[in-house]
């Protein structure tokens, strides 16, 4: 069940990105990313009184730490998110997103000391190299002349607030459940999206989408974020992160296959085989990083 568990959390973020494209045009960046985190708390919130039975007040000293969590996580990896969507492929875009586990292993070596050794440095150098591939849409030479767009732009906004969200959240899970994290983080997000959603035209916005963007409204609030998370940290909870953390290779897979059958979405064979090197360079550093511990 807890295998299950992982592969139904990237089966679900995977789906994200095919619900972001869908939003594309139809809402403004802030005003997707509102909606989605204020169905999510509401769902977080229930939740975590379910499970753990209240809601634990966090100490005053984590809520700065807290607030940078919604800033990172929430605010600025969604407005990026949603922005990097409204230009490239949900497939392609989920092969940058597969940077994450990869820059989060990079970013601890740096600032926390974390130890790399060699077998995972090869392992960046072979993610890298995909990622040029990836980034590039099959042209590599186009990253060096500044020819790729706002979308590859807004999507390594998302990987920096991902590492930031991660390298931070881990101060506050000293004292804090993870469910009880994700829900805060999740609050201060909500808060600081809204008054850019209403700059952006959130209150007339709402009335002019239709069923399927409430649709993916929805899939993105309760399925790609309270589900996905709630699952994921179950697992973490049974084997612990650094197992549960090698299926979030999953979720390009799962994004790709699903916008060619969902949106028709082509891509070329050069990305392809880029996300291949991506993905086994993320699996060989995060594979070797579980077994040293």
């Amino acid at each position: 069940m807890t295998y299950l568990s992982l592969v139904a959390a990237t089966l679900f973020w995977g789906g994200t990105f095919i619900a972001g494209r869908v939003l594309s045009g139809a809402l403004a960046p802030a005003s997707s990313a509102f909606i989605r985190f204020a169905m999510a708390t509401l769902v977080l919130y229930g939740m975590t009184r379910l499970y753990e039975g209240r809601i634990t007040r966090p100490p005053r000293e984590k809520w700065l730490p807290l607030f940078f969590l919604g800033l990172t996580g929430v605010f600025t990896y969604n407005v990026c998110f949603f922005t990097g969507l409204q230009y490239i492929t949900a497939g392609r875009a989920s092969l940058i997103i597969a940077l994450n586990p990869l820059a989060i292993s990079t970013a601890a070596f740096i600032f926390l000391g974390e130890s790399l050794n060699y077998k995972q440095g090869m392992g960046i150098l072979v993610s890298l190299s995909g990622a040029v591939f990836v980034i590039s849409n099959g042209h590599p030479g186009e990253i060096f002349t500044g020819s790729f767009g706002r979308g590859e732009l807004a999507l390594f906004g998302c990987v920096g607030s991902w590492v930031a969200y991660s390298l931070i959240g881990g101060t506050v899970l000293k004292v804090l459940s993870p469910l009880v994290s994700v829900f805060y983080s999740s609050l201060i997000g909500t808060v600081l999206l809204f008054p850019l959603a209403v700059y952006h035209g959130l209150l007339s916005g709402i009335f002019q989408i239709d069923f399927v963007h409430w649709f993916s409204l929805f899939y993105l609030g309760f399925f790609g974020t309270a589900m996905g998370f709630s699952l994921y940290y179950r697992a973490i909870k049974q084997i612990g992160a650094s197992r549960s953390g090698v299926f979030i290779n999953l979720v390009p897979f799962f994004a790709i296959i699903m916008s060619w059958f969902i949106l028709d979405e082509g891509i070329k064979g050069m990305v392809i085989i880029g996300g291949m090197f991506l993905i086994f360079g993320v699996a060989m550093t995060n594979y070797c990083r579980s077994s040293n511990r």
